[in-house]
């Protein structure tokens, strides 16, 4: 297997691509998937602007201050960046995090140190999406459930046993796939942006001096009053704007046009109205600090509004949940990540996929993440963090698809990157102040994931390095071959290589211990590019090596489902015929060997050989038919 920038046209739709949909289906699904992060932050921000660590006093000036200063955040990051900036760079359609450092790195494809940099920038931001997966989760069920305390403060001793109970449910249905759950996700956050709205307004209309926050000076002067502690109420009001990125990441999924209009149509003027509505209560009553988003109910219509809330809190996880399993994968055919099971949960939707190892992987983060911080005040310091670092890397990676892919002239791309990267490190640094209250929670975890990407990559280029040098080259081995003393079968081999110029160790072990040589030999390489969708028609190449053997290349985008089997059916246009049921498929298995010395740090190459002894299997991973397959061992030292 091998990574490489494409070059290939990329005719092909995904499988999942939304066509045919109506405009108003797809914005109705995008607000249920790509909006259930952002929509649930009015359960626990403007209660975390007001914490004594902030040092914001709860009087109307600060009150309208600090909802004015989320209303333009709201604007500023998630509008005018997001919204209009951010969705226009997508790469053949798709976005996120891995879609969008491919796409830098082939605006600097002249210059490969810096594209080597771009590529480790992108993973180490991919790497905080994890983080991101399981503190969702977390933080939006946490925050759902303590409106049992509102309801009565008995329950409160019951908050994370239920929380904990609506997680383990979550993630263990996730083997059964989304469609069901996702046909429902639309109307009910739909309803739930509803309820924003009205009970926003209810309270606006009691207290209408609140409006004042619509006016940027508000913000302005809220912020410069803090002095120093403005960085505390920062990472507070950041938390209004967690979210943001899945806009981009699931552009592919929906179309850039539905997740706009369901911005603009319902999810800001429900957010903001529902912020609004909030300072509006704080205004009337400062005791209802408590818990400002159930305070805003009626006491008849709590508990309604925490079976709501818990939905839209389950939405939400499910969200990041499956964009975990989708950067797996992506990571995966990146050459970032061994291999892993995917299983598709849909026959009809290529995207609805299911990870088993991410699946409880994530849940056993999420369990220690409820257990240890206990309330979602206390997950909230460790939120921030792996958001704003996220929006920093996507602004730095943006610059160079603005600048050296769109060619823009450096004036604009400059001052753009500058203005929005002002905002992301006062966001950043806000967040970076409560490190040690939890901060460190989604760093440390990103860092050790960035640590294992890193190493899987390095050690994948010392291994095909090492069987570059430590092998026989391919042409003059097949030319020198005597094929009149060597015994054939009637069949076609099939085998996989990842260098393609090296003859591969299992034809090597087939000549030495079977003294056989097949009738038709296929050395296949295949190839993952950096773009999302490769089209079946640029799907295969073949070139004849000698009069009976052909080297075969695959190419598959990293959105594609590598089936190896219906690729090679491709062929037979090219003049190959490989009979399904008549071919034998033959696998080199690497047994890793660290040595000193060498392109890693021992304990790196350590590292790898558990990874790679680990990784999951090549049959399962390409579709290969389980009877149709041959093992060889190998080691290989690096």
């Amino acid at each position: 297997m091998s990574n490489n920038a494409s070059t290939l046209p990329d005719t092909d739709a995904p499988l999942s691509q939304p066509r045919g949909h109506g405009l108003a289906a797809l914005t109705l699904g995008a607000i249920g998937v790509v909006y259930g992060d952002i929509g649930t932050s009015p359960l626990y921000t403007v209660k975390e602007i007001f914490l004594p660590a902030t040092g914001v006093a709860l009087n109307a000036p600060n009150l309208i201050g600090a909802v004015s200063a989320i209303f333009w955040a709201l604007m500023l990051v998630v509008t005018l960046k997001y919204v209009v900036l951010i969705l226009r760079a997508d790469n053949r359609g798709e976005g996120g995090g891995l879609a969008l450092t491919a796409l830098a790195a082939k605006a600097v494809a002249d210059q490969p140190q810096l594209r080597a940099t771009l590529l480790l920038l992108g993973v180490f931001g991919a790497t905080l999406f994890y983080g991101d997966s399981i503190i969702t989760p977390a933080i939006s069920v946490l925050g759902a459930m303590e409106g049992l305390e509102v309801v009565t403060p008995a329950l409160k001793p019951y908050v994370v046993p239920f929380s904990l109970a609506v997680l383990l449910g979550l993630f263990i249905v996730q083997r059964f796939g989304t469609a069901v759950v996702g046909r429902v996700f639309g109307p009910v956050i739909v309803l739930w942006f509803t309820t924003l709205a009205v009970t926003g307004v209810a309270h606006v209309a009691q207290q209408p001096a609140i409006l004042a926050a619509l006016n940027p000076i508000e913000a302005g002067a809220f912020l410069m009053a803090r002095g120093w502690h403005v960085l505390a109420a920062v990472g507070a009001i950041v938390l209004a704007l967690t979210g943001a990125e899945a806009l981009y990441a699931d552009m592919g999924h929906f179309g850039r046009k539905p997740i706009r209009l369901a911005w603009t149509g319902l999810v800001l003027p429900s957010l903001a109205l529902n912020y609004l509505g909030q300072g509006a209560l704080l205004m009337s009553d400062p005791a209802a600090i408590e818990n400002p988003f159930f305070k805003l109910f009626p006491d008849a219509w709590v508990l309604p509004a925490v079976g709501l809330a818990t939905l839209a809190a389950i939405i939400a996880s499910q969200a990041v949940i499956s964009g975990a399993y989708s950067m797996t994968r992506q990571a995966i055919q990146l050459g970032y990540l061994p291999r892993m099971a995917v299983r598709h949960t849909s026959a009809r939707e290529a995207g609805q996929i299911y990870v088993p190892v991410v699946n409880w992987a994530l849940l056993g983060g999420v369990v220690v993440a409820v257990l240890y911080f206990g309330s979602s005040s206390a997950l909230a310091a460790a939120y921030g963090i792996a958001v704003t670092v996220t929006m920093l890397i996507t602004t730095v990676l943006t610059y160079f698809v603005v600048r050296h892919g769109w060619r823009l002239p450096a004036p604009l791309a400059i001052g753009a990157t500058l203005f929005f990267l002002a905002f992301d490190l006062l966001l950043v640094a806000g967040c970076a102040v409560k490190f040690f209250d939890g901060g460190w929670f989604p760093l440390a975890m990103g860092l050790l994931l960035f640590v294992m990407m890193s190493t899987w990559a390095r050690g994948r280029e010392l291994l095909v390095a090492s069987i570059r040098s430590d092998g026989l080259a391919l042409q003059p081995f097949i030319d020198a071959l005597d094929r009149s003393t060597v015994n054939r079968a009637e069949r076609t081999a099939v085998y996989a290589v990842a260098d393609p110029d090296t003859v591969p160790q299992a034809l090597m072990h087939n000549l030495k211990h079977n003294q056989v040589l097949h009738q038709r030999n296929v050395v296949l390489t295949v190839s993952f590019h950096d773009v999302p969708w490769i089209g079946m028609a640029h799907r295969v190449e073949v070139h004849p090596l000698a009069r009976d053997f052909w080297r075969v290349t695959l190419h598959f985008g990293f959105m594609n489902t590598p089936d190896v089997p219906k690729a090679l059916a491709l062929t037979r246009p090219h003049g190959l015929d490989i009979p399904l049921f008549e071919t034998s498929y033959f696998l080199s298995r690497e047994t890793v060997v660290p040595t000193e010395g060498g392109g890693m740090a021992n304990w790196r190459e350590r590292l790898f050989a558990v990874m790679s002894k680990n990784a999951g299997s090549v049959v399962e991973y390409f579709h290969l038919p389980d009877n149709a397959v041959v093992e060889l061992g190998t080691r290989v030292q690096i």
